[in-house]
């Protein structure tokens, strides 16, 4: 396990490391989720090992810190892993981000372009979302106020999220779940899919294949965007599939792969 301090009160970003090969693979988790248990299998992969590679966990998740006084927007999200990584000494990383994540990875190569030279977006959040009473997921989350989630709410987000994926959400920190789920449905402005559309790093995005077709695929492709479906997955395509995962994403991260047009 790695630490850096990002913010100015010293809250820490916390990671696994493996040793390998640069340039270096960043792997970023979804809301509620940690790097480690999420992409520990495939970043073994022998399609994928060799790399050196950080599991990070984004600021309120996983084994980072939890401050309560962070906002967990998107642009403070990305901000923060630069941070962490600018400590780790890392330039041109292949970043390979799950759902909120990979919105933080579109950010972070806006932000902070020296850090990233490729993105594998895994079913990545694009667009803003409805915040829906009831629903699973950022939407149901963000239906809450603050106040009305550390009331009791974090109750009905747990049963509603299943044991599987509570037993990641329970480790983040209550201010930064509901933080950082209102801000991933509020997304950015411009929003994530016309960040990614003004990128000039070659981008892949993977979603499942029951899901296909991505909405504006054709504008995406056009802009040098490989979207590619992978089957017999649902959201987690990295749990549910690893081999055509570290499939996907080994073609996806070689060099001819989701160059610009």
């Amino acid at each position: 396990m790695r630490n850096a301090a990002v913010t100015s009160e010293g809250d820490q970003i916390r990671w696994v490391e493996l040793p390998g090969e640069e340039p270096s693979r960043v792997y970023v988790h979804g809301l509620g989720a940690t790097s480690p248990a999420y992409f520990a299998e495939v970043a073994v992969h022998p399609l994928l090992a060799g790399r050196r590679s950080l599991l990070v966990d984004l600021l309120g998740h996983g084994i980072s810190d939890r401050p309560t006084g962070f906002d967990y927007t998107l642009e403070a999200h990305a901000d923060a892993l630069a941070a962490a990584l600018n400590s780790a000494g890392i330039v041109g990383a292949e970043v390979i981000a799950h759902s909120m994540g990979g919105s933080v990875a579109i950010v972070l190569a806006t932000r902070h372009p020296q850090l990233v030279s490729r993105l594998v977006l895994v079913d990545a959040n694009l667009d803003p979302i409805v915040p829906a009473p009831g629903a699973p997921g950022s939407s149901g989350i963000a239906a809450y106020s603050e106040e009305e989630l550390l009331a009791g709410g974090w109750e009905e987000i747990r049963d509603r999220a299943g044991s599987h994926w509570w037993s990641t959400m329970r480790l983040a920190g209550r201010e930064a779940l509901y933080r950082s789920a209102v801000h991933l449905t509020r997304g950015t402005t411009p929003t994530m899919r016309q960040l990614l559309l003004r990128l000039r790093v070659p981008r892949t995005y993977l979603l499942p294949e029951a899901d296909a077709p991505l909405p504006g695929t054709d504008v995406l492709t056009e802009a040098g965007v490989a979207v590619v479906s992978i089957p017999d997955c649902g959201h987690n395509i990295m749990l549910d599939n690893p081999e055509g995962f570290a499939r996907a994403t080994s073609a996806a991260l070689s060099d001819h792969v989701g160059q610009e047009p």
